[in-house]
């Protein structure tokens, strides 16, 4: 290969690519485009230690910057690519014209958005990025009136970091429970009483209707005080960029086993890739922090010719208050006839929970019981 791998991304996909070559042997000239002014990191500690003031800017680093230098990696930050062009096997960024040999884009995902924008009085603020995280941890404060909008993942889990700062937390879901495509009614209501118990109110089957100075009017009439509004209703796959050039593309960039897009030349992992996953026969796009580090990997011998299979159970992990959560497989309550609940034995809000689509295990989640996150995963490959 003579011109370059380059990698377009700055989170753990990107990052995990970037560091996997090297340690593969790869001595290559290796050029990564990261649209942030930072090098890549990883996005759980965004609603978690970092946005509670646990943890520091640098600690979300997969690598420290000085670590690129020091490997001939040419990270370039605050760099966004603004196209790709496959015939020339070229990407342009406002800086000029980069060749290259294979290609991966690993842009992951944006918060999808409401029609619901900033007043004078009253911001309405979205978490994705390091920057947000940062501005959001000197908005959140003991005494901050806080409503969320959202009761998925990053929505429960800032309510919960949140009251931990001692702000006053507000949470509207339109669903009869937070979490409820995810987990089902009987495991949603479980985390909703675990969020009211900790003194958030939690309101259900309620959207937002309009904002009036420093005030939010619900659908139900009802109307918040309130100082910060944070969205989060779920991300949409970056994928533009590929559309673009004529990549094809289908909720996210489709890519085979091996992670190869529709241009032999070019590939795609993370977020933004929706996987013909071996295993599972289906398509799927995974959101979640183990993705993109085993894809990130993956993907990095993709890139070098080797015949790649990417064939690992999704899988991911939450943090609410003292229950730590880890879920294994795909696609959750909504692809499930039924799911059975049993008790852990780490105290009251420990359990097993076990989703079936017919004879056929198909997903499986514990809450506190992560001696037994191996037989869990175990399982649920095995479908029993």
């Amino acid at each position: 290969m003579t011109e370059p791998i380059v990698i377009i991304g700055g989170g753990m996909t990107a990052g995990n690519a970037t560091v996997e070559l090297r340690e593969s042997g790869y001595d290559g000239e290796l050029v990564v485009f990261a649209g942030e002014s930072h090098p890549p990191y990883e996005r759980p500690p965004l609603s978690k230690d970092y946005l509670g003031g646990r943890a520091e800017a640098e600690d979300a680093y997969l690598k420290p910057a000085e670590w690129y230098g020091e490997h001939d990696v040419d990270l370039r930050t605050g760099t966004p690519v603004e196209s790709i062009h496959l015939d020339d096997h070229v990407v342009a960024t406002a800086d000029g014209r980069q060749p290259y040999s294979r290609l991966l884009i690993a842009t992951g995902a944006q918060p999808r958005t409401l029609p619901l924008a900033s007043t004078d009085e009253l911001e309405v603020a979205y978490l994705r990025s390091l920057d947000s995280a940062r501005h959001l941890r000197e908005r959140i404060v003991d005494g901050t009136r806080l409503l969320v909008v959202g009761g998925g993942w990053i929505g429960m889990e800032v309510a919960a970091t949140a009251r931990g700062l001692g702000a006053e937390v507000t949470l509207v879901e339109p669903a009869e429970q937070p979490l409820l495509k995810a987990l089902g009614p009987e495991l949603g209501q479980r985390l909703a009483d675990v969020h009211r118990k900790h003194g958030v109110d939690l309101r259900t089957s309620t959207s937002v209707e309009k904002l009036q100075g420093r005030r939010a009017v619900l659908d139900d009439g009802s109307e918040l005080e309130i100082d910060l509004v944070l969205v989060g209703i779920g991300a949409a796959p970056d994928d533009g960029l590929a559309r673009s050039a004529g990549i094809d593309v289908d909720n996210g960039i489709l890519v085979d086993a091996g992670l190869r897009t529709s241009h032999p030349d070019v590939f795609a992992a993370g977020d933004v890739a929706n996987h013909a996953h071996p295993l599972l026969k289906e398509r799927v796009r995974v959101e979640h922090w183990q993705n993109a580090v085993s894809q990130g990997k993956a993907v990095a011998h993709a890139l070098l010719g080797e015949d790649v299979s990417f064939d690992e159970l999704p899988s991911f992990f939450s943090d609410q208050y003292d229950l730590g959560l880890e879920y294994f497989g795909h696609p959750g309550a909504a692809g499930s006839d039924s799911v059975r609940i049993e008790p852990g034995s780490s105290g009251d809000d420990s359990l097993v929970a076990w989703w079936h689509r017919g004879d056929t295990l198909v997903a499986a989640m514990h809450i506190n019981e992560w001696d037994r996150s191996k037989e869990l995963a175990e399982r649920v490959r095995q479908g029993s």
